[in-house]
């Protein structure tokens, strides 16, 4: 029996159970409902979205032209027409990824209009821009699998038995258009607390991968600009762990940290490092003033 023959059965179970006030209840349409539905919530994506990235990274280390493509998207509707678009040209969305940068969501989607690359816009921007991504994503699984289910019903209509299989097997074998999003928490907004707050957010709307920079939060700079001021290893590696806690707290074990460093570019920096001996991180810190 196929998955989607299996999930009318499963509901078919359940309505035979609630007796005679079910009646108006169709369980193929439940379980085509359920089918278009497959991701409950945030964290279900941010889950299978990180298990996809950590599977492609391992390809990646083992055969280097297995490279992933990320796709600069600031609106879900330009996220679905390309993945859509992917999907349509390429016939699959593998090692295909969305990347949410902090200059576009500054420039394009703060309610102060458009901004420089210096965390001006709100805390919240990029957590809902994920939520809307997914929304959009999600809403493209259900267009294309309503097509495949209308297809199957004329087939079957039509006692085409052969054509109502291959249906019925790309339904089975969908392939989703949600892929993994790399979302720039820029430098954190704040503290490792408030860095740890707005990675929470960014997670439970879906975001399996949190990229974060060294700069001081209220200073920060494109990486293109000069003039960026940076945090000692201590504060920024306490971010870090702000992160890896948000993940760990939500059940995302194996979610992804892309941590970048401005130090080589940066002139100035927040304060000189404690170095409490020679070569600890505090002296490293100092070595790049």
């Amino acid at each position: 029996m196929s998955n989607y023959q299996s999930a009318i059965e499963a509901v078919r179970a359940i309505k035979e159970k609630a007796g005679d006030s079910w009646n108006a209840i169709d369980p193929q349409n439940v379980a085509r409902m359920r089918i278009q539905n497959r991701f409950k919530s945030g964290l279900d994506i941010a889950q299978y979205t990180a298990d996809i990235m950590r599977a492609d990274m391992e390809a990646f280390d083992a055969d280097n032209t297995k490279y992933t493509q990320s796709l600069g998207c600031w609106h879900g509707f330009v996220g679905q027409q390309k993945l859509i678009s992917i999907k349509k040209h390429f016939g699959t969305t593998k090692r295909r990824y969305l990347y949410l940068s902090g200059w576009m969501v500054a420039a394009l989607r703060s309610e102060f209009g458009p901004l420089p690359d210096q965390s001006m816009h709100e805390k919240t921007a990029v957590a809902s821009l994920v939520e809307e991504l997914y929304t959009f994503l999600r809403q493209a699984d259900a267009r294309e699998l309503d097509l495949l289910f209308s297809e199957l019903d004329k087939a079957v209509a039509a006692d085409d038995q052969v054509k109502a299989k291959e249906i019925q097997d790309a339904i089975d074998n969908f392939e989703t258009h949600v892929v993994p999003i790399v979302a720039d928490i820029d430098a954190g907004f704040g503290n490792a607390e408030a860095t740890y707050l707005m990675a929470k957010q960014m997670i439970e709307a879906g975001a399996c991968a949190l990229q974060i920079e060294n700069q001081v939060a209220d200073e920060k700079q494109c990486g293109h600009q000069d003039g960026k001021v940076t945090v000692p290893h201590a504060d920024f590696h306490a971010k870090i762990r702000a992160l890896r806690h948000a993940f760990l707290e939500l059940g995302i074990d194996n979610g992804i940290i892309v941590a970048r460093t401005d130090s080589e570019g940066a002139g100035l920096t927040k304060e000189i490092a404690v170095v409490k001996e020679p070569g600890d991180e505090g002296d490293i810190y100092n070595s790049y003033l």
